[in-house]
């Protein structure tokens, strides 16, 4: 009995793992740090950054709000991902959806109360980020090309309250965040294809539904062709250290992505091909450290 309950333990922690998406998070955190270690912050001491407490909570805070935000979606595309992913689905109702909504609203108030550290601005600006993840959850994530859009500025928005808390307003890291964010965009009108079974049965307005594969694939293309143009830069124009590496291997797959959605017709290639943004994204994260290799090499020898 005792180990059925620990068992039984065990997986409603793995569920809402799931549910959270706790790698992302996890990601996420790491990312924030990197990015202010050697791209926002580069001429602080690393122990100036490590060990800054704001920061610190800036960085809790977005955590605490992404996984409250996670939560909400999940409440609200509960019948969808049935559907679209029903692995992972019977995996998540392992949570009861009241246990659900708590979470999110205990996430919320920690999420708040850890910016009043930093600031009343922070406090205002995660009180207006939960504001608008529930908003999109709700309303805007049905609405054609704008839940698309939406989306991938609330996935960026982390990296912007780091960015104004170092006001660092140097060219390159626009460019870093407009390739970020067209990446990011590119990645959520490829998930409207993988998707697409559970969005019909639900009603949701996407561009494949109303317009068809062809016009969502010519979009994905021009965005994933305006991406080549900040990575191009950041290769060309910009002291970003062996980081040019990460963006040449960035260029050769973005081709190569192309040349596989114009052959994909089936959820298993659209699932391919987000995979693979999804490597993108992940490998940028690690990629960071090779801007100031030097740097790496003295803290760790």
């Amino acid at each position: 009995m005792f180990s059925r309950k620990n068992k039984l333990l065990l997986l409603k922690l793995l569920s809402l793992f799931s549910v959270v998406r706790g790698y992302n998070i996890l990601m996420l955190v790491l990312a924030q740090y990197l990015a202010s270690i050697f791209i926002l912050a580069p001429n602080l001491p690393l122990r100036n950054v490590v060990f800054d407490l704001n920061l610190f909570f800036i960085v809790l805070a977005s955590a605490l709000v992404i996984a409250s935000g996670y939560i909400i979606n999940n409440f609200y595309d509960a019948e969808k991902d049935l559907i679209n992913k029903p692995k992972k689905s019977m995996l998540d109702r392992l949570v009861s959806q009241r246990f659900k909504l708590t979470t999110y609203f205990i996430l919320n108030f920690i999420a708040v109360f850890a910016a009043s550290y930093v600031s009343f601005r922070a406090v205002l600006f995660f009180s207006a980020y939960i504001f608008a993840i529930w908003f999109y959850s709700h309303k805007l994530k049905k609405v054609v090309f704008v839940g698309n859009f939406v989306s991938t500025i609330l996935a960026v928005t982390p990296f912007f309250a780091v960015f104004v808390y170092y006001k660092n307003f140097e060219t390159v890291i626009f460019v870093h965040a407009l390739f970020l964010f067209l990446l990011m965009f590119v990645r959520e009108m490829i998930k409207d294809l993988e998707n697409i079974k559970g969005d019909m049965a639900q009603n949701y307005r996407t561009i494949p539904i109303l317009y068809g594969a062809k016009v969502s694939k010519l979009l994905i293309s021009i965005l994933t062709l305006l991406a080549l143009i900040p990575a191009s830069l950041l290769i060309l124009k910009f002291d970003i250290g062996l980081m040019y590496l990460y963006f040449i291997g960035c260029v050769v797959l973005l081709i190569l992505s192309l040349i596989l959605l114009y052959n994909s017709k089936t959820k298993r290639h659209y699932v391919w091909l987000h995979n693979i943004l999804k490597f993108v994204i992940i490998l940028g994260v690690f990629s960071i450290l090779l801007i100031d290799v030097d740097l790496v090499l003295n803290r760790i020898l």
